[in-house]
């Protein structure tokens, strides 16, 4: 290794520490503001749910409890490539990845329609297909970025799927995008992924994130037969076999450990969705988790920061069957149960109609006060006081 590299690795680890170290919980506070606010809002209390919840984060994120609006919206769709499919764990190939990622620039897939319904724009990006370079250096809707770092990670059945620096830049990428559409004037993030066989890397990551066994945390991705099924399960299981034969006594107890984790069973798309989240918290901006490799991202985000957590909205609960149990870690409730397994960020696009609803309702509705009627007791709130 040159030294002009180690020097370089250095900087990136020293650079992510540091943003990592500058994260703050969320204002809670404005938490408590916001919280009040719903009450006097002339409805039974707690009634819209989940998307009062989701509302009250928000305000805790922007630590403020007014001026919510949440309509400016950007889905992130990190694209990338995977070594493992050589193991016969997907039922299209590899060339697949490259021409949905060219279809998001031209509104040609599920989610870009549904982002036409929302107002939300699209930033596909390249952050490690197994194709040629792009040219958008600069973030621009719906042009792929590139922010390569190879040609597709590797086979996890048989080695690392990348290096720990390359694993670092990684994330590092996805917190600067979740910096430069904050500055752009988004007000909320979606994540999404498009990476053929990625479902096989979130399965291992699962797998020994929850304890969960690997038959337990793999489903059928994209549509497998039983026994594509059983092949992907069994290539699941070399990988986590893998993995615990180079650190038996694995653990997650600090960043490093996550580090190893991700470089070794994760993937670029994965990668760059967990410093997606870490940006949203870097930067207090939400961020929408969509499915079961985006929730995968979120936890591995939340073990190299517990704070990151924060500033996550789940959307739906995936079809895959680890799903679940993977938003169970993160202790989060998706408000949306449709079965969904498309990806691209379609369910965390989905959510959002809810979201601008909910926003709208909490920021425009009349008070009790406004129409002179005695207000609802919050006769939870008075139990937890012990009254």
């Amino acid at each position: 290794m040159m030294i002009g590299e180690t020097e370089r690795e250095e900087k990136n680890r020293k650079w992510l520490e540091q943003l990592l170290d500058s994260i703050q919980p969320a204002d809670r506070a404005a938490m408590e503001r916001a919280k009040k606010r719903w009450n006097s809002v002339a409805k039974p209390i707690g009634s819209l749910g989940i998307l009062e919840e989701d509302i009250v984060k928000i305000a805790g994120i922007r630590g403020s409890a007014g001026g919510l609006s949440v309509r400016k919206s950007a889905l992130a769709v990190m694209c990338a490539d995977h070594g493992v499919v050589e193991e016969g764990v997907t039922q299209t190939g590899q060339e697949v990845t490259r021409i949905v990622a060219e279809n998001f620039t031209k509104g040609k897939t599920s989610v870009t329609v549904m982002c036409r319904i929302t107002g939300t724009d699209v930033f596909p990006v390249d952050i490690g297909m197994a194709c040629g370079v792009y040219p958008e250096k600069e973030p621009k809707p719906f042009s792929l970025l590139d922010r390569k770092i190879a040609p597709g990670s590797k086979n996890i059945a048989k080695t690392a799927a990348m290096t720990n620096d390359q694993c670092v830049r990684a994330l590092l990428y996805g917190i600067e995008l979740a910096g430069k559409l904050k500055s752009m004037g988004y007000e909320i993030l979606a994540t999404g992924e498009m990476g053929i066989g990625n479902t096989t890397p979130s399965s291992a990551l699962a797998a020994v994130l929850t304890g969960i066994s690997c038959e337990e945390a793999t489903g059928r991705g994209a549509g497998l037969s039983d026994e594509g099924l059983r092949r992907k399960q069994k290539t699941v299981g070399r990988a986590v076999d893998r993995f615990f034969g180079l650190y038996p006594d694995f653990s997650l107890k600090d960043r490093n450990d996550a580090l190893t984790l991700l470089s070794e069973l994760g993937g670029y798309d994965i990668a760059g969705m967990a410093g997606l989240f870490l940006g949203g918290a870097v930067y207090r901006l939400p961020v929408i988790i969509d499915g079961f490799i985006s929730s995968v991202a979120a936890l591995l985000a939340a073990r190299f920061c517990e704070d990151a957590k924060d500033f996550m909205l789940a959307s739906h609960v995936s079809a895959e069957p680890a799903g679940l149990l993977v938003m169970k870690e993160l202790n989060l409730t998706a408000p949306l149960h449709c079965g969904m397994h498309l990806g691209e960020g379609s369910g965390a696009v989905a959510l959002l109609p809810l979201l601008y609803m909910g926003a709208d309702v909490y920021g425009q509705m009349s008070t009790f006060d406004d129409i002179q009627i005695d207000s609802y007791v919050d006769y939870r709130r008075e139990g937890e006081k012990g009254t």
